[in-house]
């Protein structure tokens, strides 16, 4: 089975890490994330998507992260329950973010690449490393 998730949006309000009682860094958030789409002479509309970070994932957050500034995040979707005031069983969907990084969006808004994230990089792909192209093609001079 697989579970994963990529969302990038807006953070929809301050961010303030907490420590659990063992002193594990966790900080939640909500996450507004446009639509691709909007009705004919309509704005487009966003959802709303409760995120949950924890150790240094969280912590990478709560520093470089503020209301209003856009993140991509991914990782795994969970549910929990719990029980609300009335004493009704209440569902709650959660990203718990694995990797959370920049958009390429500065405090200024205007576009630059992203830099730095809060995980190590990715694995390339076996397709696309040196020993799959092979040492030959691997050294071949490009014209650009």
């Amino acid at each position: 089975m697989y579970n994963r998730a990529i969302l990038m949006g807006r953070v929809c309000h301050d961010l303030t890490l907490k420590q659990t009682p063992n002193g594990t860094a966790v900080l939640q958030f909500r996450l507004a994330v446009e639509r691709s789409y909007a009705a004919k002479g309509e704005e487009k509309k966003s959802d709303f998507f409760n995120i949950v970070a924890w150790r240094n994932t969280a912590e990478f957050i709560s520093k470089y992260f503020s209301k209003g500034r856009m993140i991509m995040v991914d990782g795994e979707l969970q549910t929990r329950q719990y029980q609300d005031k009335n004493g009704s069983t209440q569902t709650v969907v959660e990203l718990i973010v694995a990797n959370a990084s920049f958009t390429g969006e500065p405090k200024g808004g205007a576009s630059s690449p992203a830099q730095y994230t809060s995980s190590a990089p990715a694995p390339v792909a076996p397709e696309q490393s040196a020993e799959a192209v092979g040492a030959d093609e691997a050294d071949d001079d490009y014209p650009f």
